[in-house]
């Protein structure tokens, strides 16, 4: 059913646009390459044809939606299978050239982010996952498009701690060979649990094999708009303010459904989700952490955090829900330190440490996103620091993710630059005690009695 806006709609929407940075963070095209196995040669054709004929109007149409409906749409992105599912033949060269394929389809159509360089390896590895795993450094080093992803545990298979520490040597190496660039191959790598397989956001977006042959997700994005509710209201009480909270919620979401239908119907392709997640970006007022101040936190990270972040999060979902009938993806609120001004000046402050991050990841969309740390931590530190984040994810039945940023030659307290949405933040410090004998038992973390669900 198509959508249709009262004039003051309309109107709160022109509103928000203009004063409270709303927009539609990205349409992003999922793309099944299942139909392209084949030798090397024949998979990079196959590929960059489909890729080329499937998106080769997605940057086109999403101008002119913008244009149409006066709503900002900053990214146009394509996912596809992950690259594990189709490559376990192809030797270490090969599985280099299908990134660099990737990497020039995603050019040609005008999209800034392709993601799909990704395993499943929540219950083990095949052979093929675990060349694929031992390439991404390369690939994401000599590569500019390409997202990468490794889904690493499950509430129903628990967690692969054999996958988990070789993603932390997976992690360093990638930095490391950009340490030029401040470890931005790094910065396109995250390390999942529970990974949904359709998620828009990069860098964990890829074509999930439950999803249909070609499909068109939409990511919305609205801090600012919230932020200035909550700032309006200073005196409501907990429901009240969840009830702002929801209403706003509400109309972000159907505005990003009205985009997802009409993209949906001129490139005749179907509409799968949308997700309605409140997605920072590094520009001031655009921030989660401005919220969660807004609500009477003199800083993020202090004490009350955990629960301000739960409420809105809570409250995002709930008005969304009422909003679509297709929500999906993450849905909620991000934390991505890098990303996000407030973030930034609440680690610059001392008030947002690494710990209070990982405890609001239990009520968050994500987890552990760009965020910096000391370019001397070992491989074994980065394993459990995300085997602890995957813990969160098992047993609470939710996502959870780990992007890290060694920030090579750089200590705490110093800082690294990504530019552009990625931002730039403070390299945070860790514990300096080790895990490295914990993270090498190796084998599999068993999933909790929770599993037993069926």
């Amino acid at each position: 059913m198509k959508i249709t806006f009262a004039p003051e709609e309309i109107l709160q929407t022109i509103e928000m646009v203009a004063h409270e940075h709303l927009d539609i963070r990205t349409i992003t095209m999922g793309i099944s390459l299942l139909d392209c196995v084949g030798g090397i040669a024949e998979m990079e054709k196959k590929i960059y044809d489909k890729i080329a004929r499937k998106a080769e109007r997605l940057v086109d149409v999403g101008a002119r939606l913008e244009s149409q409906y006066g709503i900002p749409i900053i990214h146009k992105r394509v996912a596809v299978t992950p690259v594990g599912m189709i490559s376990s033949h192809l030797d270490p060269e090969g599985l280099v050239r299908l990134a660099k394929v990737l990497d020039r389809a995603a050019e040609n159509v005008g999209v800034n982010f392709i993601g799909g360089y990704s395993a499943l390896v929540q219950k083990g590895m095949t052979l093929g996952d675990q060349k694929l795993i031992e390439q991404i450094p390369q690939a994401l080093a000599e590569t500019e498009r390409v997202c990468s992803s490794v889904n690493i545990g499950s509430t129903k298979a628990g967690i692969n701690m054999d996958a988990v520490l070789q993603m932390g040597r997976v992690i360093l190496a990638a930095a490391q060979r950009t340490a030029d660039r401040d470890g931005i191959a790094a910065a396109k790598l995250v390390v999942f649990c529970n990974a949904p397989e359709d998620n828009p956001f990069m860098a964990g977006a890829f074509h999930g094999p439950g999803e249909p042959e070609c499909v068109i997700n939409v990511g919305v994005s609205g801090p600012g708009v919230v932020a200035n509710v909550v700032k309006k209201h200073p005196e409501a009480d907990f429901g009240e303010l969840v009830n702002l909270i929801k209403r706003t919620a509400f109309k972000i979401t159907r505005m990003g459904e009205l985009i997802a239908q009409s993209a949906s119907e001129e490139l005749d392709i179907p509409f799968g989700i949308v997700d309605l997640s409140l997605a920072p970006t590094p520009a001031i007022g655009d921030s989660v952490a401005d919220i969660l101040e807004a609500m009477g936190l003199e800083r993020c990270g202090t004490h009350g955090t955990t629960a301000a972040l739960a409420l809105l999060n809570d409250a995002v979902k709930k008005g969304g829900a009422m909003a679509s009938s297709h929500v999906g993806g993450l849905s909620g609120a991000f934390i991505p330190v890098s990303e996000d001004a407030g973030m930034v000046r609440a680690v610059e402050d001392g008030a947002l440490t690494l710990d209070k991050l990982e405890a609001m990841t239990c009520v968050c969309s994500v987890g552990l996103d760009m965020i910096a740390v000391p370019g001397d931590v070992s491989a074994e530190t980065l394993a459990a620091i995300i085997a602890d984040e995957a813990a969160i994810g098992m047993i609470n039945k939710k996502t959870t993710a780990v992007r890290l940023i060694p920030a090579i030659g750089k200590k705490a307290g110093e800082r690294v630059e990504f530019g552009g949405l990625l931002g730039g933040a403070p390299v945070m410090p860790l514990h300096p005690f080790s895990s490295a004998q914990f993270v090498r038992r190796g084998g599999r973390i068993p999933a909790p009695i929770t599993s037993l669900s069926n």
